[in-house]
This record gives structure tokens, C-alpha cells and sequence, in this order.
């Protein structure tokens, strides 16, 4: 179901868009952008392909309109962070600045309406193959892309027939047990070193599986991608987080029950202050 006017949210939280890729699903990124009124946009890494515009340029309309949008969004007053990932690396020279009114940051505590501090970061730094052996994850990323072509021809065939949208990586996520392992091992990092932190939660992308959900006491909040499930996270005005699945047709209502917040409970220890 479409929103017929803007939302007024507290936050928006987006990663992994991928522009700069043939698979980016730029147009639902800009619907969903204009959909919400925030106070903050946090664009949370992989914003960019720079891997893949290094190796074939391809830049249309689409993608520049998401670029232009945000920008619109700065300079209107919304606040913007760009808080980089192992895609577009190449920003993270400017952090700590201010570039056209957007803030780049390699992390940022972000502290909902609610009083919860949550660490807002990629991820990339959790992934012992980016971190160890980067040339492996970019023969991954040749793959991924391999991948995400087969899913086009499936999708055109299903459409051919009047089927739904049906993604080939959403489905290993879920039932292969390597994905399935490789996700799990990567929550359990972050969560673990959220927790030594003393904050409530993270809020982060990276492994493009959208979730919310509790972890040994910590809230784990993953934004998904823009490149198959098209998800992204919305603070209400009371602090609530959601994550929500974005369609053609605007917001997929049964998304909000997949991904309703489960209840948080704040952690022994207090939450620290604002990373720089």
C-alpha cells in the first residue's frame, strides 16, 4: 500500500543500495526516501559500488536521482550521515567532514526518542574475510553478481506466468546452511562487541539480511539491501525501530509483521558516549 503523503518518522536507516550496479533498485530507494519525513537519514555503508564502477562504469538517471535526493534532504535540514562500507571505502578519507551538508562518519551512536543508545556502523569490520582476505570477498562479489543475473532470467520467466518476485539469494539465506552459518557467526560478532560497548543495540547492513531482533540482551538490527529485498529502518516519533520491506506498491504490509521489534532490555552496564 502506497502513503499517499510523507510520513513523519524520527529516523531512517539505509544500506547497502549498491549504485553503480545494474541490479540496484534505485527507483524503489528514491519512493521510499520520498515516503518518509525524517529529522535524520543514516546511510549505512555500500551506498556506492565503487568496486564495480572501477571495473565497468554504469551510472543512469535512477542512481543520480537517489544521489540528488539525499543531497535535497541535507540541504532542507535533515541531518544526513554517510557512514561508509568496504564498497565505498573511498569515502572514508573524508571522515570526519562535512561533504554538501553530509556528514561522513566511520560510526556514529545514535540515541532513539526512547533513550536507547545503539551503535550505527556497516559491519564490514566484523567480516574476518573483508578484514583478512580481501581478495577472496572480491571474488565473492564476482559471484554475487553471478548470482543476481540467474535471479533476473528466473524473475523474468516467473513474470512471464504471473508469479510474485522471487529472490535466489533470500532463499540460500534462509535455507542453506552455510549462508545460514556465515550469518549467524557474523550477528554473534557484532552483538558480542556491542555488549562490551554497554549500548542497547546496533543498527548496521553489510551481509544484506534484514532482521530485528534480541541477542544475548542486545537489540541486532540489520538494514538488508537495496539490491533483492529492497528493506530499510524506520524510528516512529517514540523510538520504536521497524524494519520494513519497500515493493512497487510502496510499503509491504506483512513485512511489519516479520519484522516487528521484539521488547528491548537495556543491558547491566551504561551506554557509553558518542564514538568519534
Amino acid at each position: 500500500m502506497a502513503l499517499s503523503s510523507p510520513q513523519k518518522v524520527r529516523s531512517i536507516f539505509i544500506s547497502d543500495i549498491h549504485l553503480g550496479t545494474r541490479h540496484c533498485q534505485a527507483e524503489l530507494v528514491t519512493n521510499f526516501l520520498a515516503a518518509f519525513e525524517a529529522e535524520t537519514i543514516y546511510l549505512v555503508g555500500d551506498i556506492i559500488d565503487g568496486w564495480r564502477l572501477k571495473r565497468s562504469w554504469y551510472w543512469p538517471e535512477t542512481h543520480e536521482a537517489v544521489i540528488q535526493s539525499l543531497l535535497t534532504s541535507a540541504r532542507d535540514g535533515t541531518k544526513v550521515f554517510f557512514i561508509p562500507g568496504n564498497h565505498d571505502e573511498f569515502v572514508r578519507r573524508y571522515a570526519d567532514r562535512l561533504v554538501a551538508k553530509v556528514a561522513v562518519r566511520d560510526q556514529v551512536i545514535h540515541t532513539t526518542a526512547d533513550g536507547r543508545c545503539y551503535l550505527v556502523t556497516h559491519g564490514d569490520q566484523y567480516d574476518p574475510v573483508v578484514r583478512k582476505a580481501k581478495w577472496l570477498a572480491h571474488i565473492g562479489d564476482r559471484f554475487y553478481e553471478l548470482a543476481l543475473t540467474s535471479n533476473t532470467v528466473v524473475n523474468w520467466v516467473r513474470r512471464r506466468f504471473g508469479l510474485d518476485y522471487w529472490s535466489l539469494g533470500a532463499f540460500a539465506k534462509r535455507h542453506v546452511k552455510s549462508f545460514i552459518g556465515i550469518i549467524s557467526q557474523f550477528e554473534t560478532i557484532v552483538a558480542e562487541d556491542v555488549h562490551k560497548r554497554g549500548l542497547h543495540g546496533v543498527i548496521c547492513g553489510h551481509i544484506h539480511h534484514a532482521v530485528s531482533r534480541q541477542m544475548g540482551g542486545i537489540h541486532y538490527v540489520n538494514a538488508g539491501d537495496w539490491v533483492e529485498s529492497c528493506t530499510g529502518i524506520v524510528e516512529a516519533t517514540d523510538g520504536r525501530l521497524e524494519v520494513i520491506q519497500w515493493t512497487e506498491s510502496g510499503l509491504d504490509t506483512q513485512s511489519q509483521v516479520i519484522f516487528k521489534e521484539t521488547p528491548v532490555e537495556t543491558p547491566g552496564s551504561k551506554p557509553v558516549g558518542p564514538i568519534q
